[in-house]
């Protein structure tokens, strides 16, 4: 009889500046489909992508977060239970740059996983098919992720198809190790009561 095969849902945002390419990343790696002229995204809008995953079904639920919604109060609703993010820029727009760290900042002030940490962060220089002044100088690129939390970043196009899958699989297996560190880190307290009579103080706490 074959073992039942294991199941994860992971929640990932897709944020950044208006028009930098967030809907049609998700179109292009959910559907496979590209179009130049996508309305701008109203709220939030999500897409869900199935993946096999080795001997694991990995279920990854994008949310499509619009960028007139940057920095509000109902992004924190949005936000929650996320286990990893894209921010994308626009690589013909140096604005969209400017914006990421800001981006990064909010995401970060509104929520993080259950050990504290911040949520897998993958940066995404879109629309490298126009061009790549922004992106040339790639040892730049590498401080800047490591300067600002981001576990890495990828020069994507979602009209070329470059680098969506790619950079997908990559924040997985973040989020997977993540997971696994969290699952790690939980399980001993609570398989593991404290049973020394002498420790006075593991039930002061309780007392105040």
């Amino acid at each position: 009889m074959q073992g039942i095969r294991k199941e994860h849902l992971y929640k990932v945002l897709v944020i950044g500046d208006l028009g930098v390419g967030k809907t049609s990343i998700i179109r292009r790696y959910v559907h496979q489909t590209y179009s130049s002229n996508y309305r701008a995204t109203i709220g939030v809008d999500f897409a869900l992508k199935v993946l096999n995953w080795d001997s694991e079904t990995v279920r990854l639920q994008l949310w499509d977060i619009a960028g007139q919604e940057r920095f509000g109060n109902m992004t924190r609703v949005y936000y929650r239970e996320a286990m990893g993010a894209f921010i994308v820029f626009d690589v013909t727009r140096p604005t969209t740059f400017e914006a990421v760290i800001k981006w990064k900042e909010d995401l970060d002030s509104k929520v993080m996983l259950a050990n504290g940490h911040s949520i897998a962060t993958v940066l995404l220089a879109n629309k490298c098919d126009q061009g790549r002044e922004l992106t040339n100088n790639g040892i730049k690129m590498d401080q800047f992720c490591k300067d600002h939390g981001f576990v890495g970043w990828f020069e994507s196009s979602a009209k070329d198809n470059l680098n969506i899958s790619e950079a997908a699989n990559f924040l997985v297996k973040h989020i997977m190790a993540t997971e696994n560190d969290i699952l790690k880190s939980v399980v001993p307290d609570t398989i593991s009561p404290q049973i020394h009579s002498n420790d006075q103080m593991s039930c002061s706490g309780c007392l105040k």
